[in-house]
């Protein structure tokens, strides 16, 4: 009965959707790069934690102007046209990559591929939210994040085996299984961008939040101040998240050297695993629960999960510390995404989708960047210690928000 539940919350979804589905799962499946990027600057071109952390926030930091590009020009020419354009220009980025040895231009065509991702993710989170309702956007988001994660629970696992003797395929493997899954959107995905009539007719919607907005972003995004509160709050839900791309790969290579790059692929898949196995039930379980509550309980699973790295030294430990900080990653995307897209205007879906993640990014932005100092004065056993703190802080956060939210309510009743 349970296992029909689970099945059935995603029966009747548009067909786009699952082509969408099967388009990030062939994405992330070839996702070798990014998760590497940290190992790549420190053990092959052999920088040390604080210039690789340097590298990595200027990548996050590139990933910004480009979501704001790409946010205004899929609201004035459409979603697909400028997910299919900026996405293949990130993955031309890298092919260079693969014959450059350890060139210092590597790092330069990493950062203009984070500019030209960013551009194509909010047209990606467009087009989902135009696809879906308040009623299935949950189901809808959770797909696309279980599709993304089936592909990354192969990937990472194939690159770790891949980097010492083949580091070339990181590179053109990430490539062409873009454009891959770019030839899925461009055949059997249509415009979603919506029609004048579409938004004329959207004062018919139920929540009033998703209604047509006249005025440009600042003056729409002003009236609503409890999303300014949740964008900010989950600015540093991503600072604490980005740890599991910077600090964690980090005291893997400090505890098993050589076999670092492997065991941290193992890492990896175990997150993937984690949410693919565990993602449908747990948003089944959670389907009923306020989607900000959903996330203040991923920020108690975040300080559980990263705050036990403090005490581990064996790979077992490594891995269970995995399952709980992804079981919050669960919660913490999912929900997410449906309360912005719940609070976004049907007029402003690609620049609501490009600031608000821009501002949540400043914490993968400066996530390598302050940790890498944290780690460099005091070692990377105590940077557990902040992020255990920081984690709590925000869990509170969330739940204090979502108590303001159901007063507001009531006093409006």
């Amino acid at each position: 009965m349970f296992f029909k539940k689970i099945i059935s919350q995603y029966n009747k979804l548009p067909k786009s959707i699952y082509i969408l589905f099967f388009a990030r799962m062939v994405n992330s499946l070839g996702a070798f790069v990014y998760p590497f990027l940290t190992i790549y600057f420190t053990k092959t071109m052999l920088l040390d934690a604080k210039t690789a952390g340097f590298y990595v926030m200027l990548a996050v930091t590139a990933n910004a102007p480009g979501m704001l590009l790409g946010g205004r020009l899929s609201d004035a020419f459409g979603r697909k046209k400028i997910l299919l354009i900026f996405q293949s220009l990130a993955a031309l980025c890298l092919i260079p990559c693969a014959f450059l040895g350890i060139s210092m231009m590597i790092p330069n065509l990493l950062i203009l591929s984070a500019f030209f991702q960013g551009a194509a993710q909010p047209a990606s989170l467009a087009m989902t939210t135009d696809l879906s309702h308040s009623g299935n956007r949950k189901a809808a988001f959770s797909l696309l994040y279980l599709g993304g994660n089936l592909g990354f629970a192969v990937g990472p696992l194939i690159a770790g085996f891949l980097y010492n003797n083949y580091i070339e395929w990181i590179f053109l493997g990430d490539a062409a299984t873009t454009m891959l899954s770019l030839l899925l959107v461009s055949i059997y995905v249509k415009e979603t961008m919506p029609s004048k009539s579409k938004i004329q007719n959207s004062h018919k919607i139920k929540n009033h939040y998703e209604r047509a907005e006249e005025g440009n972003l600042w003056q729409v995004i002003r009236k609503r101040p409890k999303l300014i509160i949740f964008t900010l709050i989950s600015l540093v839900y991503t600072f604490v998240y980005t740890q599991y791309t910077f600090s964690l790969p980090l005291q893997i290579i400090e505890l098993f050297g050589n076999e670092g790059p492997k065991y941290f692929g193992f890492a990896m898949t175990t997150n993937a695993l984690t949410v693919s196995l565990f993602t449908m039930i747990i948003i089944a379980l959670t389907h009923h629960i306020k989607p900000i509550l959903n996330i203040a309980l991923a920020g108690i699973l975040y300080a559980i999960g990263f705050g036990i790295l403090f005490f581990v030294s064996k790979i077992y430990w490594i891995i269970l510390s995995t399952v709980i900080w992804s079981t919050g990653e669960i919660l913490a995307t999912t929900n997410s995404n449906v309360y912005i897209a719940n609070h976004t205007p049907i007029t402003h879906r690609g620049r609501f989708n490009a600031i608000i993640p821009v501002v949540m990014r400043i914490g993968f932005a400066v996530g390598p960047y302050l940790s890498g100092r944290v780690i460099y004065y005091f070692g990377i056993r105590n940077m557990w210690i902040v992020i255990f703190l920081v984690s709590i802080l925000a869990g509170l956060l969330m739940f204090m928000l979502y108590f303001s939210e159901r007063n507001h309510k009531k006093m409006n009743l």
